[in-house]
C-alpha cells in the first residue's frame, strides 16, 4: 500500500466521498506532507503554494479525521480559521458546508455581515468549526471575556489563511496578540497551521506563524514544477493614432483577436479589450483609483460597439452585495463574465479557475504578480496573462527620467527574477509596532478590568509582537496614555480604561487595527453601492462601482448620500499607499534596461519600447553611472534601490545637503531623484557623499528630525513622537543597503574598473 493509499484510507468516509465526487485521481504531495504532520505529531505547520493548489482541503482533511477519530471531550469550538477578507470567510463557509454535510461537525461563519441567529446558535451551543475575521475575534476576547474558556476549552486547532498577506502588517500581529490571549485564557496553546501562497522566506514565515505558541513549525515545500506560463506585455502611445497601435495579436502567446484598423477610443484600453472579450477573465489595477477608471472605459467601448456589457468590478469600497454579486457571477461562469478588481480578488476566493488575467501596468512585487496569474488556467491550460502599458506621448522637452518606461521595466524584472531565481519577496517583520500596543493595552485591559502597571506591562510585553518594545519605551506609552485620559490611575493605584477610551473602544471601528477612514455610505435609492472618501455637493458628479452618479442629496450627519445615475466617466481617489518594492526588483529592473535579451512575451510595440529606452540608457550615460547630467545644474540620480533604502538614501542627502552642494531635492516613487548642484561637476557630489559615508557612516536616528511626528498607523496619532522616530528608523529605513550600494561592489567600480 503506498503512502498516499495509507492517508487515504485513514481519511473518514465522507472526506473519501467528497474527493470521488470531485474527480480527484490522487492526492497531491503537500496534503501527504500536511496529513503526516498532522496525524503523526503535534508540530505547527506552514502550507505554501500557488493559488488554488489544494491547501485548504490539505489542511482540514487530517484535522477533520483527527476530530473524528478523537472527539472533543468537553464541547466547544474545535477549529478556528482566522482569515483577512469577509469574502474569504463567505466562500470557504460554503466550501466547508459541503464537505461537512455527511459528518455532523458544524461550521459557522462570523463576521459583521452575518445574521445575530447565526452567532447566537454557536453561543449557545459552541461547536465544530469557527470561521471568523481578526476584528471579530477581538471583539469577542474584550466582550465575552468570562465565556471565552466555555467557548474554546476543547480548541484543537487554529487555521491562519493567507499569511503572506499579514506578516508584517499590524493585522497579523494583532493575531498573534489573539492567539497569545486566547493561550493565557486556555491554559493550553492549540496547534497553528498557517496557508500562504509562494512566500519568499518560508522560514521566517513559520518562525512568525509559531512566536509564542511554544511548537515547532513544520514548512511543506512548494512542489517543483515546471513553469508553463502563456504572457504577453503590449504597450502603447496614449494620444498616438497610428495603426500600429493595434498590433497583430498573432504575434503575440496569449493575444486577444484583432480587430484592425486605428482605435475610436484609446489604443490600450481597446487592446485590453479585446483580451478580455468573450473569455472568463479577471483585470487588475493597483488601486481603486484606476479599477474604476478601467471598469468605466470598458463598459464605455462596449456601448460604442453595440455588444453586450459584462463588466464587473470589485474592491474593498464597493457595497459587500455589489462585491458578492460579482463573486457570485464569477463562479457560476454562466456568462463571460470580466471583473475589475484590486488586491481583493487577488486572494483566495474561489471564484473557479479563468481563462485569462489581465493587468493594467505592472504589479508592485513578484508575490502580488503570482497571486494574479495563478488565478488562471482551467482543464490543464497554462496559466495566462497580458499586461497593458499606456504613457503619455512624450513631449519633445520631456525629462530624461521620465522618458523611460518603469512599469514595463518592472513587469518584465517581475517574471524574470522569478522565472531565473525562483525569487519572491521575503516578508517584512515590524519590530515596533506601537500603534498596535496603544490597542492592545486598551483591549487587554477592556477585557480584564483593572491591572496593576507591572501586570499589564508583563501581559502586554510578553505578546510576541512586543519582544523587541523596551519596557522604558512602554512606560512612556503607558504614561502618554494617563495624560491623554486614554487610562486612568485608581485610588489603589490600578489602572483602568478613562474616559477617553471609553469612547473609543465602545466604537466598532476599534476593533480593526487598520487604518480606515471616515467614510460616506453611497444610496441610490434603497441599493447601497459603496463608500466614499470625500462627500461632493449636491449636484457634482463622481465615479463608483464603474458608472457615474449625481448627488442628489447629501445628509453629512448621517453620513449618506444619495445620488442618480448618469452617463458618462470620470476619475475618484481615495486615500492609501502603493506598497513598498524590494531592492532586489530594482536591481533587475537595471539589467533588463542595460543588457540585450529579448523576451518572447513582449509584443511588438512593447519590444520596441524597450528598445528606445535601451537605446536612451545607453546614449545618456546611464549605464556608466548612477548620476546622470540633465543640463546645466540640473542632475538626476538612478541609486536602483528598494522603497526603504531609497528613503533613506533621499533623507541623508537632503542632512548633508549643504556640504554635498546641491539643493531641490525631488523624487516621485524610488526609481530616480532629481536635484540641482552648486557646482557644475555633479561627479563631485558623488565623491563627496561616498567620503562622508566612509567616515561617518550613517547614523540613521539623525536622519529623523527631532521635530518629526511620522504617524502612519491607526492609532499613532496617540502615540508620543519620540516613540514614533524610534519605529520609524527601525522599520522604515535601511541603511544598510545604502552603504552598500555605494561603499560596496557599486556599478560604477565595476563599470570604470
Amino acid at each position: 500500500m503506498t503512502e498516499a493509499d495509507r492517508v487515504f484510507q485513514r481519511f473518514p468516509p465522507f472526506i473519501r466521498e467528497y474527493i470521488y465526487r470531485h474527480g480527484w485521481d490522487s492526492l497531491r504531495e503537500a496534503q501527504l506532507f500536511a496529513a503526516r504532520v498532522i496525524l503523526e505529531g503535534e508540530d505547527n505547520l506552514l502550507l505554501t503554494g500557488a493559488t488554488a493548489s489544494g491547501k485548504t482541503e490539505a489542511a482540514f482533511f487530517p484535522i477533520l479525521a483527527d476530530l473524528c477519530d478523537n472527539p472533543p471531550v468537553a464541547e466547544s469550538v474545535s477549529v478556528l480559521y482566522i482569515a483577512p477578507l469577509k469574502s474569504l470567510i463567505n466562500d470557504q463557509f460554503l466550501r466547508m458546508e459541503e464537505l461537512l454535510t455527511e459528518s455532523g461537525i458544524p461550521v459557522t461563519h462570523w463576521h459583521g455581515d452575518v445574521g445575530i441567529s447565526q452567532k447566537e446558535r454557536l453561543l449557545r451551543n459552541p461547536r465544530g468549526i469557527l470561521q471568523i475575521t481578526p476584528e471579530s475575534l477581538e471583539s469577542m476576547l474584550m466582550k465575552r471575556g468570562s465565556d471565552i474558556i466555555r467557548l474554546f476549552c476543547s480548541l484543537r486547532y487554529v487555521i491562519v489563511d493567507e499569511i503572506h498577506t499579514l506578516i508584517g502588517a499590524d493585522r497579523g500581529n494583532q493575531i498573534l496578540c489573539q492567539l497569545a490571549r486566547l493561550s493565557r485564557l486556555l491554559g493550553h496553546s492549540p496547534r497553528r497551521i498557517g496557508l500562504s501562497a509562494t512566500i519568499g522566506d518560508a522560514t521566517l514565515a513559520a518562525n512568525w506563524l509559531g512566536a509564542g505558541s511554544g511548537r515547532a513549525t513544520q514548512i511543506s515545500r512548494p512542489e517543483n514544477e515546471k513553469l508553463r506560463w502563456r504572457l504577453g506585455f503590449e504597450h502603447f502611445y496614449i494620444q498616438n493614432p497610428a495603426e500600429n497601435q493595434l498590433p497583430d495579436p498573432a504575434l503575440a502567446t496569449a493575444a486577444p483577436a484583432k480587430r484592425g484598423g486605428n482605435a475610436q477610443l484609446d489604443p490600450g484600453y481597446e487592446f485590453l479589450y479585446d483580451a478580455v472579450k468573450d473569455k472568463r477573465a479577471l483585470v487588475f489595477s493597483n488601486s481603486r483609483e484606476e479599477t474604476e477608471y478601467v471598469t468605466a472605459t470598458l463598459r464605455q467601448i462596449a456601448k460604442k460597439r453595440g455588444e453586450k456589457d459584462v463588466f464587473l468590478i470589485h474592491h474593498g469600497n464597493l457595497s459587500a452585495a455589489l462585491r458578492e454579486d460579482a463573486e457570485r457571477k464569477m463562479k457560476e461562469g454562466d456568462e463571460r463574465a470580466v471583473t475589475c478588481a484590486t488586491v481583493t480578488m487577488e486572494l483566495g476566493i474561489d471564484i473557479g479557475r479563468l481563462e485569462r488575467v489581465a493587468q493594467v501596468d505592472a504589479p508592485n512585487s513578484v508575490s502580488g504578480f503570482l497571486q494574479r496569474l495563478g488565478r488562471s488556467g482551467r482543464r490543464g491550460a497554462p496559466p495566462e496573462m497580458i499586461e497593458v502599458f499606456r504613457e503619455e506621448t512624450p513631449l519633445p522637452n520631456t525629462p530624461l527620467p521620465q522618458l523611460i518606461p518603469w512599469g514595463l521595466l518592472r513587469a518584465i524584472a517581475i517574471v524574470e527574477l522569478y522565472t531565473g531565481e525562483r525569487f519572491v519577496e521575503p516578508p517584512r517583520v515590524k519590530r515596533m509596532p506601537f500603534s498596535l500596543a496603544f490597542h492592545q493595552t486598551l483591549s487587554v485591559l477592556a477585557a480584564s478590568g483593572e491591572l496593576t502597571a507591572k501586570a499589564l506591562a508583563d501581559r502586554i510585553l510578553n505578546l510576541p509582537p512586543f519582544i523587541h518594545i523596551e519596557k522604558e519605551d512602554y512606560r512612556t506609552l503607558l504614561l502618554s496614555m494617563l495624560e491623554n485620559e486614554w487610562i486612568e490611575m485608581t485610588e489603589e493605584k490600578g489602572l483602568i480604561i478613562g474616559l477617553r477610551g471609553e469612547r473609543v473602544i465602545n466604537s466598532y471601528q476599534f476593533f480593526a487595527v487598520f487604518k480606515d477612514s471616515e467614510d460616506y455610505t453611497v444610496r441610490c435609492e434603497s441599493d447601497e453601492i459603496g463608500t466614499i472618501t470625500n462627500p461632493p455637493p449636491v449636484g457634482d458628479r463622481f465615479a463608483l462601482a464603474g458608472r457615474v452618479w449625481e448627488v442628489t442629496e447629501a445628509d453629512l450627519p448621517r453620513r449618506l448620500i444619495y445620488v442618480k445615475p448618469v452617463d458618462g466617466k470620470m476619475e475618484i481617489s481615495w486615500p492609501g499607499d502603493s506598497g513598498e518594492i524590494h531592492t532586489r526588483l530594482l536591481e533587475k529592473m537595471r539589467e533588463v534596461l542595460f543588457g540585450t535579451k529579448t523576451y518572447p512575451y513582449l509584443m511588438p510595440n512593447a519590444a520596441a519600447r524597450l528598445e528606445t529606452a535601451r537605446h536612451l540608457a545607453k546614449n545618456t550615460g546611464m549605464e556608466e553611472s548612477m548620476l546622470v547630467s540633465l543640463g546645466g545644474s540640473s542632475f538626476c540620480l538612478f541609486p536602483w534601490l528598494g522603497t526603504r533604502a531609497f528613503r533613506t538614501l533621499r533623507r541623508l542627502l537632503l542632512q548633508h545637503a549643504k556640504r554635498l552642494g546641491i539643493s531641490e531635492l525631488e523624487c516621485e516613487g524610488c526609481c530616480y531623484m532629481t536635484f540641482k548642484a552648486w557646482q557644475s561637476d555633479g561627479r563631485a557630489m558623488l565623491d563627496r557623499l561616498c567620503a562622508i559615508l566612509r567616515t561617518e557612516g550613517i547614523d540613521a536616528d539623525r536622519l529623523v528630525g527631532a521635530a518629526e511626528n511620522p504617524a502612519y498607523d491607526k492609532f499613532d496619532a496617540y502615540i508620543p513622537a519620540e516613540l514614533l522616530r524610534r519605529a520609524y528608523v527601525v522599520d522604515r529605513l535601511c541603511p544598510e543597503e545604502v552603504l552598500n550600494r555605494f561603499l560596496g561592489n557599486t556599478w560604477e567600480e565595476e563599470e570604470n574598473g
